[in-house]
C-alpha cells in the first residue's frame, strides 16, 4: 500500500529541477527491468543481470546530470539576482 506525502521540503537548489524528465528515465528503466525479467524467465540470466547494472548505472548518472542542471541554474540566477541589486 503507498504511503501518503503530506508535506515534502525541496531544497531551494532543486526548485528548477526537471521532474518530468527524471519521472521519463524512472519510466526507462521500469521498461527495462520488465525486460530484464523476461530475460530471465528465457534462461538468460547473465543477460538479464548484465542489462540492469548497465541501466542502473545510466539512471544514476542521468538523475545525478538532472541535480547538477539544477543546481547550475539556480546559482546563475543567485547570481544574477546578486548583481541586479547593485552589489
Amino acid at each position: 500500500m503507498p504511503r501518503k506525502v503530506k508535506s515534502v521540503r525541496v531544497p531551494e537548489e532543486l526548485a528548477s529541477l526537471d521532474l518530468s524528465a527524471v519521472i521519463g528515465e524512472c519510466e526507462k528503466f521500469l521498461r527495462d527491468l520488465e525486460s530484464a525479467t523476461l530475460l530471465k524467465q528465457q534462461g538468460d540470466k547473465d543477460a538479464a543481470e548484465a542489462l540492469l547494472r548497465a541501466r542502473e548505472a545510466d539512471l544514476g548518472r542521468k538523475i545525478g546530470l538532472k541535480v547538477w542542471e539544477a543546481r547550475k541554474q539556480f546559482g546563475q540566477e543567485r547570481l544574477k539576482a546578486k548583481h541586479g541589486n547593485g552589489e
